[in-house]
């Protein structure tokens, strides 16, 4: 990273870009604005940023679709602004592969201690993700994003894969997805936990008849989920 991180700032409101732009340069980063999702593709592939705040309400391309573009060229971390705070929305960012949402109207001390936590998962991360887990049928490489079960490349996005290599690195200890959403997420999550049950059922599907290789990614009624074996 940077000395100064570079924050991508995508909001099509000037008032809120201007503002974020405020307190991150107070903070000692570096921002660059874009208005529309368009805009924000163009920015990305010009100089990938270290982390994108990201408005979900954009004109034209919507900032699901920008985070569905970034996350085909990489891992760079997204932290979603909403304006809208159902429980759908939120996690429907998260299913994308967002690494943190914000609820509009926020405070910018919050925002700013958000995008410092990001950033350091990510330096973290980076640190730890040197080591690759293999069981019979299955690798996981967490240091190139790639997951390979038969074989065969599986195509999964980032949150889905990280959800599979922090459950196969603790083989059968039982994480509630609570402790799963910090675990993999990285931050409380305040409401429904529904998106760590899509993940699971995503992988299932991704990793058919696993037990005739000796794990399987099993449910724990009551209390959440373990790989098995």
């Amino acid at each position: 990273m940077r000395d100064r991180p570079n924050i991508l700032v995508v909001d099509d409101d000037p008032n809120i870009s201007h503002l974020e732009q405020l307190y991150l340069e107070k903070e000692n980063f570096e921002v660059r604005l874009a208005a529309d999702g368009n805009q924000a593709i163009e920015a990305f592939h010009r100089l990938p940023p270290d982390l994108i705040l990201l408005d979900v309400m954009l004109p034209g391309m919507d900032g699901y679709q920008v985070l569905k573009t970034v996350r085909k060229s990489g891992s760079i971390p997204v932290i979603m602004v909403t304006a809208r705070g159902e429980t759908f929305d939120k996690v429907l960012c998260l299913e994308l592969g967002a690494d943190d949402y914000i609820t509009k109207p926020f405070d910018g001390k919050e925002m700013v201690a958000r995008v410092r936590a990001v950033l350091r998962r990510a330096q973290g991360g980076e640190e730890e993700k040197s080591s690759d887990v293999s069981f019979p049928g299955l690798t996981v490489s967490i240091s190139e994003y790639d997951a390979r079960y038969e074989g065969k490349r599986v195509e999964m996005p980032p949150k889905e894969l990280e959800v599979l290599y922090f459950l196969a690195s603790h083989p059968n200890q039982v994480f509630t997805r609570e402790q799963l959403l910090r675990q993999v997420w990285g931050f409380e999550f305040f409401g429904d936990s529904r998106t760590v049950d899509v993940h699971i059922k995503r992988l299932r599907e991704k990793l058919p008849d696993s037990e005739k290789y000796g794990w399987s990614i099993y449910t724990v009624r009551g209390v959440g989920y373990k790989f098995a074996t």
